[in-house]
């Protein structure tokens, strides 16, 4: 690493600040009511003291490491490394820009690299030691980013989460972690925290990513120290300048690596709707996604990304580790401005969750049944015909989903594929139209010139149809945050509709018999186990909880049910043999479309204390929202309707929509203080019983089967 440049007034105004100031000006005018960590330049004055240890990430700051008796290395080792050769191969090059934040920001690489570095050396000055849990409770920016990577580099553990999650949860979070510190997104996320926080955690400092400290209400202050961003970042670009100044100064130290299996980030995966699990994640976990995702997005210099997920999301945060080592300029973006940046920016990629192209699928399709009748009728006409188009392209191409295990003959697959070929000719003028005076508007309006990605939950199957056959490319992929997270995707190459790709490199799959626990050939359906460089060290204090999902020999149960398709040389599917199809989930956590993860039971045990429900299936994986199938209690629910005057005292009987609201009243009263509320609800006469196979013999209801044989009302709920 190269000494620390002075910062220029590009660099200067990124960050919004008006002069530099030496870090002890900051300390004595700010903080003299606090007792503060000795800043790393007063260290120096005893020579008695014991040397204090530097853990370096191995490449960025490979100056110090070989200059100190400690063996740098020359690729990657921590996740921060990457930093180093960006800057080395994109220097000047736009890596990020930040508008809607206050100062609006626009970084280089070379200029991102200096902050991530001067940030983590401030981390150092104001005393944070190295395996010390640092949370991180913010939202997507370029300042998240900086510091979630300072904290990585000076060889500390993070602890992330959104500010959008609950008071309670963040609490738990933090103390489950035994974090030393908190950094939040702003002065008005603390306040709403600081009650609970103060009384409840030992915080050493507080960083404010945004914002000014005059935000703060000062009630209930326990003399913690508070830095803003800025302030950090000078504390570091002072500490660094004095370091390469005088080869004595950095004597006063011990070095060490960061290594590759050292933890870099808890990250915790249910919260206030379960059991919260903390996920270790490692450096090396997170440099194979930064290595291997390039097969899945072929991302080239200058190619432009939107951002919009929560950066603290594994699918995010490993999607952004990965696209800045390729020298792309991302934009930071929101949920209400994503319309409008999709056709400002005309982005070539967009990473996001399904939500997201459901929600662009569904303002296409407004845009449509509001056109006039004659645009109307010829959209919706070439939409069918280019669906169709596609469908036989799949089927001459070898890209269907087949399960059968025996390949069909040869006469028989020329056949169909003779078949499907003359259909796609004789459709393809027409979808060649289509592209022309329908598709080519869409197309501006959406901006994605090279492919969207999906993930963090399951993509809409008419959905995923739909951008096909305008020619939108949507890239669907798997994975969780157990394994960091990315496991199968599909490729531009093989783009399987239905499908979440083949398995990336490295990574193995297997599908057993969730009762006998045999392997199970291709073609049949069973749980998804996966192995890999990727899955995580383990559940943090929580071994009984890793033993559940990890075996000896390495293999995670991912509670998923799934099949692989089997590997024929003829027929529809001889080009997607291998690929992984995902059916839903076999434990009860329910993924929504947002990537939300739910733990259903907390929900259905609150719903259960009300007297007009007898049972609850709480649903909802890879839908907007939660619904119910519930069966009531007909006898509370008709002795609540005669109370309510809803019917006459001697009546006995209530219609259905009578029941649907009064169960909804119940939903609201018992369910109030959950994060989740239940919509759709879906009243069933029939109990849940071992007999008619809907409950197990020790009596615990079967949700798989439940959903299973309600299916298609459940899927009339959600249109």
């Amino acid at each position: 690493m190269s000494p620390p440049i002075p910062i220029s007034s590009t660099y200067a105004s990124t960050f919004s600040y008006s002069a530099i100031l030496f870090p002890f000006v900051f300390a004595r005018n700010n903080f003299t009511r606090i007792n503060l960590h000795p800043p790393v330049f007063c260290q120096f004055e005893s020579k008695t003291e014991k040397p204090l240890t530097r853990r370096c990430s191995p490449f960025l700051e490979s100056s110090l490491l070989s200059g100190n008796d400690v063996v740098a290395s020359d690729e990657w080792k921590a996740v921060p490394d990457i930093w180093r050769s960006s800057a080395e191969k994109y220097g000047d090059k736009i890596a990020l820009v930040d508008p809607y934040h206050d100062p609006p920001s626009t970084m280089t690489y070379k200029q991102l690299e200096d902050a991530i570095s001067d940030f983590a050396e401030g981390l150092r000055v104001i005393g944070v030691r190295p395996y010390e849990k640092l949370a991180l409770f913010a939202d997507n920016s370029c300042r998240w980013l900086v510091a979630d990577q300072g904290m990585m580099a000076c060889g500390a553990i993070n602890v992330v989460r959104g500010s959008r999650s609950s008071i309670e949860e963040l609490l738990q979070i933090y103390n489950h972690s035994e974090s030393v510190a908190l950094a939040v997104d702003n002065p008005e996320m603390f306040n709403r925290i600081a009650k609970l926080f103060n009384s409840k955690t030992s915080m050493r400092f507080i960083i404010l990513l945004w914002g000014e400290k005059s935000g703060l209400v000062s009630e209930g202050e326990k003399g913690v120290p508070v830095y803003t961003f800025m302030e950090v970042v000078h504390l570091g670009q002072e500490s660094r300048r004095v370091l390469f100044d005088s080869l004595d100064n950095r004597r006063h130290y011990i070095y060490e690596a960061i290594k590759s299996d050292d933890i870099a980030t808890l990250v915790y995966t249910s919260g206030t709707t379960g059991n919260p699990k903390g996920v270790m994640l490692t450096h090396q976990n997170l440099l194979h996604q930064i290595k291997n995702l390039g097969d899945i997005v072929p991302a080239e210099v200058g190619d432009r990304f939107l951002s919009m997920l929560p950066s603290w999301h594994a699918y995010e945060r490993a999607c952004e580790y990965f696209i800045f080592s390729c020298g792309v300029e991302q934009v930071y973006t929101t949920v209400r401005k994503l319309k409008d940046d999709l056709r400002r920016y005309q982005p070539h990629y967009l990473i996001s969750v399904p939500l997201v192209y459901d929600t662009l699928y569904s303002g296409i399709q407004k845009q449509i049944s509001t056109s006039s009748l004659v645009r109307k009728l010829v959209a919706l006409t070439f939409i069918r015909a280019s669906l169709r188009y596609m469908e036989c392209r799949r089927i001459y191409e070898g890209k269907c989903l087949v399960k059968d295990q025996k390949p069909p003959s040869y006469l028989h697959s020329m056949l169909d594929w003779l078949w499907a070929r003359i259909i796609a000719t004789i459709l393809f003028p027409v979808h060649l139209l289509a592209t022309k005076l329908v598709y080519s508007k869409i197309h501006s309006a959406i901006g994605i010139s090279k492919a969207g990605v999906s993930g963090g939950g399951s993509l809409s199957s008419h959905v995923d149809r739909f951008f096909e056959a305008i020619g939108v490319t949507v890239q669907n992929g798997y994975g969780l945050t157990e394994t960091s997270p990315v496991i199968a995707a599909r490729r531009l190459s093989c783009n399987v509709i239905g499908s979440v790709g083949h398995p990336i490199k490295h990574t193995e799959f297997k599908v057993i018999d969730p009762e006998t626990d045999e392997v199970l050939p291709p073609g049949s359906k069973g749980i998804l186990k996966v192995r890999g460089p990727q899955l995580m060290k383990g559940y943090y204090k929580n071994p009984s909880a890793t033993n559940q999902v990890l075996d000896r020999d390495g293999w995670l149960n991912t509670g998923d049910i799934g099949w692989i398709v089997p590997h024929h040389s003829t027929g529809r599917s001889r080009n997607s043999s291998g690929v992984i199809v995902v059916d839903g989930r076999a434990k009860d956590t329910i993924v929504l479309s947002t990537g939300e993860n739910v733990e259903p039971g907390e929900l259905e045990e609150a719903a259960m204390r009300s007297s007009l429900i007898h049972q609850i299936v709480v649903i909802g994986q890879d839908k907007r929202r939660l619904g119910a199938v519930i069966v009531p209690n007909n006898e509370e629910v008709l002795k609540a309707a005669r109370e309510s005057s809803i019917i006459d005292p001697n009546s006995s009987d209530v219609v259905q929509e009578n029941v649907t609201s009064l169960i909804y009243k119940e939903l609201r009263t018992w369910t109030s203080e959950s994060p989740f509320q239940i919509g759709p609800v879906l009243l069933v006469n029939d109990p849940f019983t071992i007999d008619n196979g809907l409950m197990t013999p020790t009596m615990k209801i079967r949700r798989d089967k439940v959903v299973a044989q309600y299916r298609d009302q459940i899927e009339n709920l959600y249109k």
